[in-house]
C-alpha cells in the first residue's frame, strides 16, 4: 500500500468536513421541522361551586386573570387584561388601574382614562349542570 499524496489526503479531508456540515445542516433542518409549540394557555378555567360566589360581589381571579361578578343570581366576568398592552390591571376602589401606564376602568370595565381606548372585555361564564362555574376566555 502505497503513502497517499498531500492533494489525495486534503481531498479526503475536505470530502469529510463538507459531509460533516451536511449532516449537522441537515440535523438542524428536521430539528427546525419537528418543532412543536407550545400549546398556549388555557382558554376555559372551573370556577368551583356557585355558592362560593356570594349575591353582589366581585371576585377577583389574577391566576385567569379575571373579575367574577355575582348579580342577581346571574354570574358575569370581566378580562383583567388592559386593552392598551396587556398588562393585568390592579383593583382599586370600585374600579381598576394598569399599573404599566395608568389606564383606568371603573366597576364595568369602562375606559375613565387612557391610554387604554377600549373596555375591558366580558368573558362568558356558565354555570353546570352540578351547579359549578366555568369560564371561558375565547
Amino acid at each position: 500500500m502505497e503513502k497517499p499524496s498531500r492533494r489525495d489526503f486534503l481531498k479526503l479531508i475536505t470530502n469529510a468536513l463538507l459531509g460533516l456540515g451536511g449532516l449537522l445542516g441537515l440535523a438542524g433542518l428536521i430539528r427546525f421541522l419537528n418543532f412543536k409549540p407550545d400549546p398556549g394557555p388555557p382558554s376555559e378555567f372551573d370556577l368551583g361551586e356557585a355558592m362560593y360566589f356570594l349575591p353582589n360581589s366581585r371576585t377577583m381571579r389574577p391566576d385567569i386573570p379575571a373579575a367574577i361578578y355575582q348579580a342577581s343570581g346571574e354570574y358575569s366576568a370581566l378580562s383583567l387584561s388592559c386593552t392598551h398592552l396587556g398588562c393585568t390591571v390592579e383593583e382599586e376602589g370600585e374600579g381598576f388601574i394598569c399599573p404599566c401606564h395608568g389606564s383606568r376602568y371603573n366597576k364595568d370595565g369602562m375606559v375613565l382614562e387612557g391610554p387604554a381606548r377600549q373596555p375591558l372585555r366580558e368573558l362568558r361564564v356558565e354555570k353546570m349542570e352540578d351547579d359549578t362555574l366555568r369560564l371561558y376566555t375565547k
